[in-house]
């Protein structure tokens, strides 16, 4: 994702490194596409290693010397081909992660799963507004197109489906938390009998 979305931001204009991080924290895309202010870096001087990227200047202010990137001919093919690809990859992602650990948290005190549950609570109704608001930065600069809407609508949904999910598992343990069924032993020996 993240040679896609460096490459992506070359083929617009020359850039360094620490503005096509600013690009992506400013209207959010950092978040949905999941890429951390080093992994840019990194990219780059991979990329400039095969051909992708190139140095197009070098800029010094005050102590600071900033490499400025171009995209190359190669890169441009590269670019095509990992929208290509990317286009074709699965686009949903199931939470695994509390899948695991519902199936385990019969282990945990109600107050132990109430606190996780409220802290994922937390971190997914920030980044949905972190999301929204990128959104809102992203239409003062240009206007959105019908399918930068979609994707930002679905977003949202995603979100918002994540949210409420939260909230029914957190009613459901407040409501029947005698009553969760715990895996045991024998349960599991079911399975391989």
């Amino acid at each position: 994702m993240v040679r896609l979305m460096v490459l992506g931001l070359l083929r617009i204009k020359a850039l360094s490194g620490y503005e096509i991080q600013q690009i992506l924290q400013t209207n959010q895309s950092d978040i949905w596409a999941g890429v951390l202010p080093g992994s840019i870096y990194h990219a780059l001087k991979k990329m400039d290693k095969e051909g992708l990227v190139e140095v197009d200047s070098v800029e010094q202010t005050g102590h600071r010397i900033k490499a400025i990137y171009k995209i190359t001919e190669k890169g441009k093919k590269e670019f095509f081909q990992l929208v290509k690809e990317s286009l074709r990859e699965k686009s949903v992602s199931l939470p695994s992660t509390l899948y695991a650990a519902m199936s385990f948290m019969h282990e945990l005190t109600l107050e132990e799963k109430l606190a996780g549950l409220e802290e994922q609570l937390q971190i997914l109704e920030k980044e949905l507004g972190l999301l929204q608001s990128g959104q809102k930065v992203k239409e003062q600069y240009v206007t959105i197109d019908p399918i930068s809407k979609l994707q930002f609508e679905n977003m949202f949904a995603h979100y918002q489906l994540q949210i409420d999910f939260i909230h029914k598992l957190i009613g459901e343990l407040k409501a029947h938390q005698d009553v969760l069924p715990k895996v045991t032993g024998e349960d599991l020996q079911k399975y391989f009998d």
